[in-house]
């Protein structure tokens, strides 16, 4: 018997490498757990690009050789600095499709209003104004900034209002998400969705403005850019 004991015990060398290979392990396993799956993985995708949405109303104004784009949309209940990823993400994906002089993107919640007459004030989660090429066409833009984020901190209530804190992002966070996108996509169009699948898009609720040539749009909600009617 003692014979097969020292047949079958392992060198020393063996257990410390043993030993070595299962110290390593762990050490492995509990500095993924203390790091986090998002250094790992990369962090989630609402991180880092904002959120999906989906669009409410566009409104599209043509004035002396000038596109004006403000897009209305709306996501779920999320937080502000995601509301505001989000409306970057889409103001830089229209710019890029359609290459307009002027972008607004206004962020609703999902229980937010629909009608243009009441989107104003705490309705909105979050606004984006992008300009390329800025010159003095915009008045509410104070110093020809090419682009201004603000949002609301904090979720929405029930009835789709924000009553946080106003929060303007500075120059240089706002030059930091735009770079930050991998990926640079538009919201969903519940119009466009209803036709692909055989239904039929619902027209616009009464009074609203979808597209405005010549400028004489549906007035501007409260925070929006007006256009200069000397330029």
């Amino acid at each position: 018997m003692k014979a097969l004991l020292r047949i079958f015990r392992p060198s020393r060398k063996l257990v410390l490498i043993i030993g070595g290979i299962a110290l390593l392990a762990g050490a492995s396993g509990g500095a993924a757990l203390y790091v986090g799956k998002d250094a790992i993985l990369g962090p989630p995708a609402e991180m880092v690009n904002g959120a999906a949405c989906t669009d409410v109303n566009l409104v599209t104004i043509k004035k002396q050789k000038r596109t004006w784009i403000r897009k209305y949309i709306k996501t779920e209940p999320t937080d502000g600095m995601t509301r505001v990823k989000t409306a970057l993400r889409v103001a830089k994906a229209v710019y890029e499709a359609q290459k307009p002089d002027l972008v607004q993107v206004v962020v609703l919640d999902a229980n937010g209003p629909t009608l243009r007459s009441d989107i104003r004030g705490r309705a909105i989660g979050a606004d984006v104004v992008f300009i390329p090429h800025p010159d003095p066409i915009v008045e509410s833009i104070e110093g020809n900034k090419t682009i201004t984020a603000r949002y609301y901190d904090g979720t929405a209530a029930a009835n789709g209002l924000f009553f946080g804190e106003r929060v303007d992002l500075p120059d240089d966070e706002i030059t930091a998400l735009n770079a930050s996108f991998k990926d640079v996509s538009d919201c969903i169009d519940p119009i466009a969705v209803a036709a692909t699948e055989g239904g039929e898009g619902k027209a616009a609720p009464k009074g609203e403005t979808k597209a405005a040539e010549g400028g004489h749009g549906a007035a501007p909600a409260e925070g929006e850019a007006k256009p200069s009617g000397g330029h």
